[in-house]
């Protein structure tokens, strides 16, 4: 049968089936003669060895149409990043470098803000901060019920990466979808253990006819992909409309004098907070290519 990996522990790998069924399944030895390691989200080719322990075998790994390194995951559409407007309050920091990190994946992302009925004012200046990041922002709250009919619409069909902080309301979103959805889930849950803890590996939930969450463990760090100093700035799209009106070319619109990015961010074209962000990660990336050598 076709299949699709959602979870990988301790060396099986659940495999939700063609028929509906999770498998507990083993990748033949081939695999690892080959250097080949299976991955959540590999589309795969299995064969049932107990229909009664629900067991089997990975036989083969489908094509991959991309695979990502932190998360480990394949073949995903977008990443849907969740950040708390309220309780536990945001960290632009930390939400600037996910996005330098998913811009070097070349993903879509989609960037939701929940619990806006703790802090409606908040989510709305989080709006404007991230409005010209060329990511998609939703509003919501799980409350209310604010925001859950454009994230079921964004997410349809699609396998979406969930990150963002623990705390935030991931598992909530992915557990509300599921309610709503008409399809056998019960059996997925129980063969995965969820709601017994938060989450602790990463993992596909299926959410909807071809539609899959990809659950990560909520992060509280996260480090910038190594990359040059000039590299960083072609990950704020807020600045690619000014790229190449500086005075200087290879301006790294830090000091440098008649920076075309630095007068939008005084004459307000530019967001202050995105540009206080890219300057603070690129203290941080200088002091980790000084520790290169």
């Amino acid at each position: 049968m076709r299949g699709r990996i959602i979870k990988a522990v301790a060396g099986f790998y659940y495999t939700y089936a063609e028929d509906g069924q999770v498998y507990a399944c083993k990748a033949k030895g081939i695999f690892r003669k080959e250097g080949i390691k299976p991955l959540v989200g590999d589309e795969v080719l299995m064969k049932v060895t107990d229909e009664k322990d629900m067991e089997g075998n990975v036989e083969s790994i489908l094509p991959r149409r991309n695979c990502l390194t932190r998360p480990a995951v394949a073949n995903v559409d977008q990443v849907f990043v969740v950040f708390a407007a309220a309780d536990p309050d945001p960290s632009l920091l930390l939400l600037d470098r996910f996005l330098v990190r998913m811009h070097s994946y070349g993903l879509p992302v989609v960037i939701c803000f929940t619990k806006a009925d703790l802090d409606p004012a908040k989510a709305e200046d989080l709006c404007r901060i991230y409005r010209d990041s060329r990511c998609r922002l939703i509003v919501s709250s799980s409350r209310t019920g604010q925001g859950m009919k454009e994230i079921r619409s964004c997410l349809a069909g699609k396998t979406s990466v969930t990150a963002g902080p623990s705390g935030v309301g991931k598992s909530t979103i992915a557990n509300a979808l599921q309610e709503e959805i008409r399809m056998e889930t019960g059996e997925v849950s129980r063969k995965l253990g969820r709601g017994r803890h938060t989450t602790r590996h990463v993992q596909l939930v299926p959410v909807g006819p071809d539609t899959f969450l990809v659950d990560t463990p909520g992060f509280t760090s996260l480090y910038l992909p190594q990359m040059e100093e000039d590299e960083l700035k072609k990950c704020i799209p807020e600045f690619y409309p000014y790229e190449g009106k500086c005075r200087f070319p290879g301006c790294r619109h830090v000091n440098e004098p008649s920076c075309a990015v630095r007068d939008a961010v005084v004459n307000g074209k530019i967001e202050k907070e995105r540009y206080e962000g890219y300057l603070t990660l690129m203290e941080e990336l200088k002091e980790i290519l000084s520790h290169r050598w």
